[in-house]
């Protein structure tokens, strides 16, 4: 029986694999966050049972079944926990220009990589790739793979979709209530708010093409390919998966291939506490907060009159205690209280779901924000750049967080207040469980939704772009008809004044002439 037993799983598992696809997975970026998403659906479509390569700058610790690193390790400068307070601040002020330089042109230099080399000039036969899966960030360069190898192509998207993306994949824009990713209106706009999103939209799509479209010389130099404008690689994008979803983000109009599949990355599976921490989240029976600034950002390296404000902040709220990452803690400020643990790094999630955990202090990164959301824990929000300040925003929109604005805004007596109000006030709480209701009330998780889509994809390759897409710009709004509508309109109504100034005319004209041979008629006669 055990024999027969074995047989039938040893033919199940072959007969799952024979009928997998072969998947690239293609992630030249090294931003570990963004990282966060990629590695939860290429490790899911392996279980699957489909054979996935993944060029990646953050190999597996372990191997997985079906499962090829690629390593790309080592070729760029190291993010995590390698980010400054003076690097942060810089960021601070949104540039297209410094986003493409730092995530898109330096990116496309590591199509040099000996391993990408390798894989453009001898593709893999047997059996070649079914498909691609690529993020889609500032590096559209990388999307001539799928016309390289000829195969469909996944996008994904860490965050909302895009404004850029919106143009080259025929998407609604919908400006008059969708808000550009960094604008801070809500989805009511009045008229200005919808004047200052129109433009802001329109302009950051425009920028984003602008500057990237220097990536052609690498699409020529290292795939042959010469098309007119960089724009053009987006067309052989069959599927979006987005990481938003409308309890989140609001509602947004969506063509067939752009799926939101916001918190993909979200599972009870995260790794266990440490003995350490477990005790310590166990004894803090008046509560604990959580502070983090992601994955990159070094809060020991801000300030010394930043770093004196939290400290001053948390020695007040004790009894409560408190969590802190940080990445270097030789290189943190003397003085910490005694209800501060440090640690470089925490399971995010498992900290998260543990019934002390009162607030987490964050910067607002969409993941970070998911995972608050997923485990329903009101949030302080201490945006530092790009989306973040967006996302807090919206949070606070939501009553289910309360923003400090900035870091260097922080005080002993604002982050106090922000504290004691969410420790204090049970609307937040209660707020943030029911969205967390809403956001985790699905008919199938995000990861199998994503799973599918892709499977489906590879099956019947590229059926689901919209037809907008071959038209241009004035005739997916139409103008082309208004236009004709308006000179038809024109036309009638001159037409119909033309024929009533001829018929007053013809009418009111031969009075007039009547009357003045009848005034003839009468001179004649008196003479």
């Amino acid at each position: 029986m055990k024999t027969l037993l074995f047989i039938f799983l040893v033919m199940l598992t072959c007969d799952q694999i024979a009928d997998g696809y072969r998947i690239l997975g293609m992630f030249p970026l090294h931003g570990k966050s963004h990282w966060i998403m990629q590695e939860a659906l290429m490790k899911a479509l392996a279980k699957r049972g489909h054979q996935v390569d993944v060029f990646t700058h953050f190999p597996q610790k372990k191997p997985i079944p079906n499962y090829t690193d690629i390593s790309l390790k080592g070729s760029l400068p190291q993010v995590v926990n390698n980010v400054t307070a003076t690097e942060v601040l810089g960021f601070s002020t949104p540039s297209i220009a410094k986003l493409v330089e730092m995530a898109g042109t330096n990116i496309c230099e590591l199509l040099n990589h000996p391993k990408l080399q390798d894989l453009i000039k001898n593709p893999p036969q047997d059996p070649p790739y079914d498909i691609i899966i690529l993020e889609l960030f500032a590096a559209p360069c990388y999307l001539a793979f799928a016309r390289h190898l000829k195969v469909p192509m996944v996008g994904t998207v860490a965050s909302v979709f895009h404004d850029w993306l919106n143009e080259v994949s025929a998407n609604p824009m919908g400006t008059a209530y969708v808000p550009s990713m960094f604008s801070m209106h809500n989805q009511h706009m009045n008229f200005k708010e919808r004047l200052t999103n129109f433009l802001l939209s329109h302009y950051l799509s425009w920028q984003m093409h602008y500057y990237t479209n220097i990536q052609l010389k690498y699409v020529k130099e290292h795939f042959g390919i010469d098309v007119p404008h960089i724009k053009d690689l987006y067309s052989d994008i069959s599927l979006y998966l987005v990481n938003s979803h409308h309890t989140l983000n609001g509602i947004r109009a969506m063509t067939t291939n752009v799926i939101e599949v916001g918190g993909l990355h979200l599972s009870d599976d995260d790794d266990p506490l440490s003995p350490e921490v477990q005790k310590w989240l166990d004894e803090s029976k008046d509560g604990c907060i959580y502070f983090t600034f992601g994955s990159m950002v070094r809060i020991e390296t801000f300030p010394k009159e930043i770093v004196q404000q939290f400290y001053a902040s948390f020695e007040k709220i004790a009894p409560v205690r408190v969590l802190m990452k940080v990445a270097k803690k030789e290189d943190l400020l003397p003085g910490l209280p005694k209800n501060v643990m440090t640690q470089s790094w925490f399971p995010q999630i498992s900290v998260l779901k543990h019934k002390n955990i009162r607030a987490f202090i964050t910067h607002g990164g969409m993941f970070g924000t998911q995972e608050a959301i997923y485990c329903a824990v009101p949030m302080i929000g201490i945006p530092l750049f790009g989306d973040q300040r967006v996302n807090i925003k919206n949070y606070v929109n939501k009553k289910v967080a309360i923003s400090l604005n900035s870091v260097t805004e922080v005080t002993e007596e604002t982050l106090t207040s922000a504290i004691n109000n969410i420790l204090k006030d049970p609307s937040y709480r209660k707020n943030i469980q029911k969205l967390s209701k809403l956001f985790l009330d699905r008919p199938t998780s995000a990861v199998n939704t994503s799973v599918f889509w892709v499977e489906y994809v590879a099956k019947y390759g590229n059926i689901l772009q919209s037809p907008a897409m071959r038209l241009y710009w004035w005739q997916q709004n139409l103008l082309d008809i208004y236009a004709l509508i308006l000179v038809v309109t024109i036309t009638v109504l001159y037409v119909v004044l033309f024929i009533l100034w001829k018929l007053k005319k013809l009418l009111f004209g031969s009075r007039a002439c009547a009357k003045k041979d009848n005034a003839a008629i009468k001179s004649k006669k008196n003479k």
